[in-house]
């Protein structure tokens, strides 16, 4: 499997490039800018990008959603839960994060659904609580957590839609019951270092004691 982390954006975001160098297939995980850069990587490893996948639908990891598409023909990918979030985004919201309006979705997604390219997987690991529709994507030894589970830290509640409540049950319940090495890759760049697993945030994430 090929993947490449990048921060991109002003609020640190991680996009993720996931590919299966054998069939060249591959996606995007919240292209939120830097879209040429990503480009660079993504035909810099010999790939196409078949999806654009969307942990849940905050402006800041969907603004680069348009301009992605635009120049791959990818379809967008989010939960189901999150879907009209993609093209309701406030104007003044746009303005604040220079962002451009996403197209919405082309497919929506449920827990347990699968994401592939070439022979390369993804779970959709339902996990509301930052937004109703936020999810996590699982394959063999990583997982993509978004905005729901950082190093040392967990996303927001406070905006609309979020529920302290609901998340923490979507860590402990779908996260934390993972294998202790499979590596946390987040949604933003907000912790000591980039990376984490699993078997560390139940040791040290101190909003899980």
């Amino acid at each position: 499997m090929f993947l490449k982390q990048m921060q991109v954006g002003m609020m640190a975001v991680f996009a993720y490039i996931v590919g299966d160098p054998e069939t060249g297939e591959a996606l995007v995980i919240d292209p939120a800018a830097n879209i040429a850069g990503i480009l660079e990587e993504v035909n810099r490893a010999g790939l196409t990008i078949k999806y654009i996948v969307n942990t849940h639908g905050h402006v800041d990891h969907i603004s680069g959603n348009q301009e992605m598409k635009k120049k791959t023909g990818a379809q967008i990918i989010i939960h189901e839960a999150d879907a009209d979030m993609l093209t309701s985004t406030p104007a003044m919201m746009l303005a604040m994060f220079r962002a451009q309006k996403s197209p919405a979705a082309d497919l929506t997604v449920r827990d347990g659904d699968m994401i592939s390219v070439g022979g390369v997987s993804l779970k959709v690991l339902h996990t509301p609580g930052h937004t109703p529709g936020g999810m996590a994507l699982y394959t063999e030894g990583c997982v993509f957590t978004g905005d729901t589970l950082f190093v040392e830290a967990v996303g927001r509640t406070d905006l609309p839609g979020g529920s302290w409540q609901v998340m923490s049950r979507s860590i402990r319940e779908r996260l934390l019951t993972l294998p202790e090495d499979t590596v946390v890759l987040p949604g933003h760049n907000y912790g000591r270092r980039p990376t984490s697993t699993i078997g560390h945030e139940k040791k040290f994430n101190p909003f899980l004691r």
